[in-house]
């Protein structure tokens, strides 16, 4: 009688054949992008080290804080790379900047070495950076910015995103020369001058520089007092845009340049607001003849 084959050979044969076709991951089609995205990039944050070359070189590599790149401050300055862009690195802490938090998240950080500033008996001494170090600076961020479609305004320093806690790059970075540059947004110098009468001659209260603080981007208390954390804000907002006084005074040459960062249209002086329209009085009859009387004395002036 004869024997039937053994099914086992048939078997493995057609295990191996289900192998073959069976898929090694996923399968994924690429024919459709959605037209809502962006790049996780949105701001670039401008640091100083606060040490030499030696020290932010172990801190940045070695310790929990990090940058994305170094730039050095020899002779001829270079940068060292040390996050790539595509990851994060920590360098921007506890931060905010408009609808923003964590800017670790959406930002490349950018550290410059600078010792910073010094405290002595007649003040506080800052150190001004190298034009060597900001000629390296400027083609960087150009490409930066092209390569993440950042725009001027989101070009910060680590002060713009946590005031209450940081003062880097300082008042001594050349934000102007950014700006120059087209990467930087800068005050128009005319609109300025055109609103510093308007301000001078009647200087906004403490809520609206609260409020204009916010809008330009600044995490700010606004509860209408010149309290330590507002004093705070206008010294970095000043540092930046006004770098020869930074007192955190609410001034009127402060305002102006606060104004034309935010406002497109020329505020309107108060004393050229029209009054509120009202009914004309009612015309009584005449009333009869009276004795005149003699007026009391004029009560004496009060101070404000």
């Amino acid at each position: 009688m004869p024997t039937l084959p053994s099914l086992a050979p048939l078997a493995m044969l057609a295990l191996l054949a289900g192998c073959a076709v069976a898929p090694s991951g996923p399968r994924l089609d690429h024919s459709y992008t959605a037209r809502s995205q962006s790049d996780r990039v949105k701001f670039i944050v401008l640091h100083y080290t606060a040490g030499d070359l030696t020290r932010s070189l172990k801190t940045l590599t070695q310790d929990v804080v990090s940058s994305h790149y170094l730039l050095t401050d020899g002779e001829q300055p270079f940068f060292y790379t040390l996050v790539d862009e595509s990851r994060q690195a920590n360098h921007a802490g506890v931060s905010n900047w408009k609808t923003y938090t964590q800017l670790n998240v959406s930002s490349i950080g950018i550290e410059i070495v600078n010792p910073g500033f010094r405290d002595t008996p007649e003040g506080r001494i800052w150190y001004p950076f190298s034009q060597a170090q900001i000629d390296q600076l400027i083609p960087l961020l150009r490409q930066i910015m092209a390569r993440h479609n950042i725009p001027p305004e989101n070009v910060l320093g680590h002060s713009d995103i946590a005031p209450q806690r940081k003062q880097d790059p300082g008042p001594l970075f050349p934000w102007k020369q950014l700006a120059d540059a087209g990467l930087v947004r800068w005050p128009s110098p005319v609109q300025v001058a055109a609103r510093l009468p308007v301000f001078t001659a009647q200087l906004p209260d403490i809520g609206w520089f609260q409020q204009k603080l916010a809008q330009h981007g600044y995490a700010v208390p606004q509860t209408g007092e010149l309290d330590a954390a507002t004093r705070n804000v206008l010294v970095v907002f000043q540092s930046k845009y006004r770098q020869a006084r930074f007192d955190g005074e609410p001034d009127a040459e402060t305002a102006a340049i606060l104004d034309a960062l935010t406002s497109p249209a020329m505020p309107t002086p108060p004393s050229a607001v029209s009054p509120p329209t009202v009914a004309p009085p009612t015309v009584a009859p005449p009333a009869p003849p009276v004795a005149p009387s003699v007026p009391p004395p004029p009560e004496p002036a009060q101070e404000n």
